[in-house]
């Protein structure tokens, strides 16, 4: 399908992302009904809501620039219009930062399509096509990349995606930071890299590198968060590492890997948020050492919690590892082209996944499989929300599992018919080169062979059980705990000893003072410069006049020159 207009373009590609948009939306909407309904302002949220899908549906189909960036920069509005409904003391600084790094990139993107215009003297999507062999040409691809990172979430601009996760609305989180943002950023990085750009190999090596550092790094602080939805928001920035790694393989089944992955990210990502939503309003908070014992209690959330863990850490033969597994032959059909970075790239999206699944690990036994807080405990205790936290949880109402429960079911059927449906569907009629594979992947034997795993490890458990349990040290993780009288492993402790590690200590500490945020490091260059100019602003006439006449001689020196 391809329908185009001076202002509007409907092809596969745009079609594919308005479809998902429509399904994530309508999950949100089910869910608010839930998780909301005791909320104040409803009216408000739900148009805000409304009008972000419409602003959503209008950046996607827009072919005309100006249009696009219309759209793009009210979502940043409606955006931190959302995150003031969360209830969190930061909640409103977090609305500010995430607009204020979302509006300055769009401020860049402006530069770039007044450098575009320069170049091809039109707007119009469908009309450019630029070649990146001048700096200029590179700088307006810089430029609108850059929007499209600070979008999605990749690094340096991602910090306000950890902290919306935290302090947002659940239904928020899972709709833009989880989902609409991923789908709206890696569509216009994609749209831009391979339709408007003509891309180079070093650009091509800058998007990989930025993928890969992303990866690594964003997992790398996930490992060590003790709250349950900052935890997800990291991981939500480590998965554009993927797609941003896909896109810069620049070869067809890379590209398809990343805008497979960005859709599959989409769907597990959404139903992490949607399942931990559901423990937050049971239980009252997110704080994981106050969490555990939700798998009996919450049987459904911790079903599509389980599920969706195992996609996003790329456990076959769900989706998460169909999309990475692309990404990987992507990666390695770069070497053909004469890449030697090749290796590197493979090695980071591999042990970013490896440490996905760890922590992984670590966040469903603290927050399902751990031993509960007694409930004398959790009596003397008060909400993120500032309630009293419940004692006496229980499932969440059909309105929030019903979304999980699809979301979840979607990660086992893009994973085994991988090929039949999202891709054959949605990815390749998007992509202008041929797909080929190499190697082979059965998904209906693997998933055969993985039931026989799980069938047969179950009976070795359950044979286990027959002997006397033996005792020995008490460990976790590998790290050996003090013994203690009625001792609770919340499992906030897994990792921790990997903050004392050299140089992986400093590296830590120097993000907890947030030297890496882009966001503080540009408010203190704001307020240093600020306060330079203040002691030209003394309150002494003279000193005004001295500044008005030195302005009128650089300026008649200008004119006269």
């Amino acid at each position: 399908m391809n329908l185009t207009t001076q202002f509007f373009k409907f092809d596969n590609l745009s079609m594919f992302v308005g479809i998902f948009i429509g399904i994530f939306f309508l999950l949100i909407i089910i869910y608010s009904f839930g998780f909301m309904s005791q909320k104040k302002r409803l009216i408000y949220y739900y148009s805000y809501l409304i009008l972000t899908f419409i602003s959503s549906l209008g950046a996607v189909f827009s072919n005309n620039l100006i249009l696009f960036m219309v759209f793009w920069g009210f979502l940043g509005l409606l955006l931190y219009l959302l995150i003031g409904f969360g209830q969190t003391e930061h909640a409103s600084y977090t609305a500010k930062k995430a607009f204020i790094i979302i509006g300055g990139t769009d401020a860049l993107m402006l530069l770039g399509l007044a450098i575009i215009w320069q170049l091809t003297g039109s707007l119009q999507m469908d009309r450019i096509n630029i070649t990146l062999n001048t700096k200029i040409a590179v700088l307006a691809y810089m430029c609108l990349a850059v929007g499209a990172f600070a979008k999605a979430g990749a690094m340096p601009f991602h910090t306000w995606v950890p902290d919306t996760a935290q302090d947002a609305p659940t239904p928020v989180t899972a709709f833009f930071p989880a989902s609409l943002d991923k789908l709206l950023g890696i569509y216009f990085l994609a749209r831009i890299s391979l339709y408007m750009f003509k891309m180079s190999p070093a650009l091509n090596t800058v998007l990989m590198m930025i993928g890969s550092f992303t990866i690594v790094a964003a997992v790398m602080m996930a490992l060590v968060q003790h709250d349950l939805k900052k935890l997800l928001g990291y991981h939500a920035v480590s998965q554009v590492g993927y797609m941003v790694l896909g896109i810069g393989t620049g070869n067809p089944i890379g590209i398809a890997g990343g805008l497979f992955h960005m859709l599959n990210n989409a769907i597990y990502k959404s139903c992490l948020f949607l399942s931990g939503g559901a423990v937050e309003k049971e239980a009252g908070t997110t704080d994981l050492e106050k969490l555990g014992g939700f798998a009996k209690i919450m049987p459904i959330s911790f079903i599509t919690f389980l599920i969706a863990s195992l996609a996003i850490s790329g456990v076959p033969p769900l989706n998460g590892f169909a999309s990475k597994w692309m990404i990987y032959q992507g990666i390695i059909k770069t070497a053909g082209n004469g890449s030697h970075l090749w290796i590197i790239w493979l090695i980071a999206a591999m042990f970013g996944s490896a440490l996905t699944l760890a922590s992984f690990m670590k966040l469903i036994h603290a927050v399902f499989l751990g031993q509960s807080v007694n409930e004398k405990f959790l009596s003397n205790q008060t909400s993120m929300n500032g309630g009293v936290i419940n004692n006496k949880p229980r499932e969440a109402s059909p309105a929030m599992w019903i979304p999980q429960v699809f979301l979840a079911v979607l990660c086992v059927i893009f994973g085994v018919f991988a090929y039949r449906i999202p891709l054959k569907m949605f990815i390749f009629p998007s992509l202008e080169g041929k797909v080929e594979f190499f190697g082979i992947w059965n998904a209906s034997l693997a998933t055969i062979l993985i039931i026989v795993g799980i069938i047969v490890g179950v009976i070795i458990y359950f044979l286990g059980t027959i002997t006397k349990t033996r005792e020995t040290e008490a460990f976790i993780g590998g790290e050996i705990l003090e013994k203690q009288t009625n001792m609770r492993v919340s499992g906030t402790e897994f990792y921790d000893t990997i903050k004392d590690i050299t140089p992986l200590d400093t590296i830590y500490k120097l993000a907890e003072r947030k030297v890496f945020d882009i966001y503080d490091i540009g408010t203190k260059m704001t307020f240093g410069f600020n306060k330079i100019l203040s002691y030209l602003h003394n309150g002494i006439l003279l000193t005004y006049l001295s500044w008005c006449l030195l302005g009128m001689i650089i300026l008649f020196y200008i004119l006269l020159r």
